[in-house]
């Protein structure tokens, strides 16, 4: 099992910053892709940034490139947001799967809790 918990969320005016980080805990060792999803409301789950180990490879959605950096230390994934938009507010997710990273959801093994992201204009 492994434990993902979330923290970082809150309310940032448009062109803000907010920094997201996820601790896992639990039996980590094999699970060395972490990744952050978000939903906004009414729309469906979509991946955002995933980060990879040994090697540390990155992948963005093309929406957060240049303004999301996705970054990782031991077993704590850190997202931060720049520039933040209307559009970037949701429930963001911290995930985890063994393998590289995927846009798929549905291969990751465990999720976080989620924590809101709300952008004012």
């Amino acid at each position: 099992q492994v434990q993902l918990v979330e923290s970082g969320g809150g309310l940032v005016q448009a062109g803000g910053s907010l920094r997201l980080s996820c601790a896992a805990s639990g039996r980590t060792p094999g699970y060395n892709t972490m990744a952050w999803f978000r939903r906004a409301p009414g729309k469906e789950r979509e991946f955002v940034a995933a980060i990879s180990r040994p090697t540390p490879t990155t992948n963005y959605a093309n929406s957060v490139k240049g303004r999301f950096t996705i970054s990782r230390a031991a077993n704590t994934v850190t997202l931060q947001m720049n520039d933040l938009n209307p559009e970037d507010a949701a429930v963001y997710y911290c995930a985890i799967k063994s393998g590289p990273p995927a846009w798929n959801s549905g291969l990751y093994n465990y999720w976080g809790q989620g924590t809101q992201v709300t952008v004012s204009s």
